[in-house]
């Protein structure tokens, strides 16, 4: 027999990990099979599990129920099949409340808690020096941001030509590589970044695949494409912060055809049992987003000015959440995505805001070292943080949490809950007053939001009626009216 080495208990949505020894010689990766069935006396959930190196195995779980659960393996390797456990789930841990999953058009943990997210973008910042990993969590800990998207892979692209320490597969780009193993040394300090944003409470977003490599990993062929996304989602599918996007700017990589996408969403369906959030990011052309395996639609910038101002077009399309993961970044480089001030990525997250979207952050700004945060994480130096943690506040003051697309002037766009909690965002336009219709029916306070200096001004209480709101005549101000009990 080949006890298990397993805790006797495991915190609800906490990471349950079953640990064994079992045969070493051959390809553990490819010759063995291992997968549990985890019971709760009402369902059965399987989970696959995964060789880890130097003849140990694992599978890992993620309980959602609290009470008893069992547990029985199978296998092909007679040291692995058959092996029993059990384990109680007690209360989640503080702060924790579940994976995020899609809620209508917008988010929410599995325990209902509203999520919003407030997203950044730092593409390779997991496959650099320990310095700038450890440089990379810190800002993160100090700033606004609960969403981060980030590469499995390494990044082969301007800004970012080191070679990784580490890489997915034994091998090398000379000699090539043996895409049948995987360096499990690789995998584990992938999540052990994914744990620590975990502990962070920040939700890794984990693009799968990408066009911008130099060592053949974007193009491996099928079976080992489908290698790669099996071992990946069997590792990481236990941590309750982990969402999967099947691919930055997929139609990029030209070598994969729609069927290709397809296959290995299907993969990840079947190998993910706690259903983590998923969709696939464009370039050019959108994905069709109403494919029932997407469960947000993941969207890049579709003109160099206007992109937050589809947001509402876009709900409408696919009845999803419209997170727009790139609308150009904070920065100063020479490409037309990289170089948008802070006041102008402020403005399009409140446009897009307003429209009952969430428009996410990036920064380019270049440095002696080049290391940018959007390639390499380390620190941020820009403005637009800072007012993307105040604007998530103006948000989750309404009433519902979110703010969704209301009846519109044609010069000022309106969102927030009908009848009870409106923000009217005037963006570029800078008017030392405005004439604002309040609903019938109710009295209103009304506050006049500067988004740029995030504050808040109550300019009325007990209004009715139009009023007259005086405003400074300068850029991105807001009028904010909220319904008197």
């Amino acid at each position: 027999m080949n006890p298990p080495a397993a805790s006797d208990n495991c915190a609800r949505w906490g990471v349950y990990e079953v640990e064994l020894r079992g045969p070493a010689e051959g390809n553990p990766f490819t010759e063995v099979d291992l997968a549990a069935v985890f019971d709760d006396g009402e369902r059965e959930m399987r989970v696959g599990g995964f060789y880890d190196g130097d003849g140990i195995y694992r599978v890992r779980f993620m309980p959602d129920a609290e009470g008893h659960w069992t547990f029985t393996t199978a296998s092909n390797a007679p040291a692995l099949d058959g092996v029993t456990g059990e384990f109680t789930c007690t209360p989640p841990a503080p702060g924790a409340h579940g994976p995020v999953r899609a809620d209508g058009f917008h988010f929410a943990h599995g325990d209902g808690t509203r999520y919003l997210p407030v997203g950044t973008t730092a593409y390779a910042w997991t496959h650099q020096v320990q310095r700038l990993r450890d440089q990379t969590r810190r800002t993160l800990a100090a700033g606004p941001f609960n969403k981060v998207r980030m590469c499995l892979l390494p990044k082969w692209y301007q800004y970012n030509h080191e070679e990784p320490e580490l890489y997915p597969f034994p091998g090398s780009v000379e000699e090539g590589w043996d895409t049948t193993r995987f360096d499990p040394a690789f995998f584990r300090r992938f999540e052990d970044e994914v744990a620590a944003l975990q502990d962070l409470g920040i939700e890794a977003d984990v693009i799968l695949l990408h066009p911008y490599d130099r060592w053949g990993f974007a193009d491996l062929g099928a079976e080992a494409d489908d290698r790669l996304i099996r071992y990946t989602v069997r590792r990481l599918a236990a941590y309750a912060n982990v969402w999967w996007s099947m691919a930055n700017e997929y139609d990029m990589m030209g070598a994969k055809t729609e069927d290709d996408w397809e296959r290995l969403a299907a993969v990840v369906s079947e190998e993910d049992p706690h259903g983590h959030l998923n969709s696939i990011h464009n370039c050019g052309p959108f994905y069709d987003y109403a494919e029932p395996w997407i469960t947000h639609a993941s969207i890049q910038r579709q003109d160099a000015y206007r992109t937050a101002e589809f947001t509402d077009e876009w709900r409408e399309r696919w009845g999803k959440p419209v997170v727009i993961d790139e609308c150009a970044y904070e920065g100063d480089i020479d490409q037309g995505w990289g170089n948008i001030s802070g006041e102008e990525l402020t403005r399009r997250c409140w446009e897009g805001a307003v429209r009952g979207g969430y428009v996410a952050h990036g920064e380019t700004y270049l440095n002696d070292a080049e290391e940018l945060w959007w390639s390499k994480g380390g620190e941020l130096v820009g403005t637009s943080p800072a007012r993307m943690g105040f604007l998530r506040e103006v948000i989750a003051a309404s009433p519902a949490g979110v703010l969704d697309p209301l009846p519109s002037h044609w010069d000022a766009r309106t969102g927030g809950v009908a009848g009870e909690y409106e923000v009217t965002y005037l963006g570029f336009s800078r008017p030392r007053f405005r004439h604002h219709p309040l609903p019938e029916g109710r009295r209103w306070a009304v506050d006049v939001i500067d988004t740029w200096n995030m504050t808040v001004e109550r300019v009325a209480d007990h209004a009715e009626g139009t009023l007259r709101v005086s405003l400074p005549g300068r850029e991105y101000m807001a009028i904010r009216i909220i319904a008197e009990t």
